[in-house]
C-alpha cells in the first residue's frame, strides 16, 4: 500500500516505515503529524483512489525524527575586471519524518 501526499506545494510518494524530508517545521522530536491532503492511494488489492483534488477520508500520519540539514553549498559572485567577488555558504534544514500508517 503507497499514498501520494502533498506538503507545502510538494508531493511525496510514501509506503509504511519511509523516511521523508519535510520543509523545516515548528514540531518537535516524537511529535505525531497528520497529513490530510492525499492525492491518491493504492490499496494493497490493486484498488486505486485518486482524489479529485483529494481523496476524503483518506490520511497519512507519520512520527518527527528530528531536524537534519543537507549538504552545504557554496554560492559565488563575480564581476570581472570590477574587483567584484562574493562567497556565501548555505544550508538547508528540513524536518525528517517516519511514515507509520496509511488509512484509506
Amino acid at each position: 500500500m503507497y499514498a501520494i501526499i502533498e506538503d507545502n506545494g510538494r508531493q511525496f510518494t510514501v509506503r509504511k516505515g519511509d523516511l521523508i524530508e519535510l520543509d523545516l517545521k515548528e514540531a518537535t522530536e516524537n511529535e505525531s503529524l497528520t497529513f490530510d491532503r492525499v492525492l491518491m492511494v493504492r490499496g494493497a488489492d490493486a484498488d486505486v483512489q485518486i482524489g479529485t483534488p483529494t481523496v476524503s477520508g483518506a490520511k497519512v500520519t507519520g512520527t518527527v525524527l528530528g531536524e537534519i540539514k543537507s549538504a552545504k553549498i557554496t554560492v559565488r559572485k563575480f564581476k570581472r575586471r570590477k574587483n567584484y567577488r562574493r562567497k556565501q555558504g548555505h544550508r538547508q534544514r528540513y524536518t525528517r519524518v517516519r511514515i507509520e500508517s496509511i488509512e484509506a
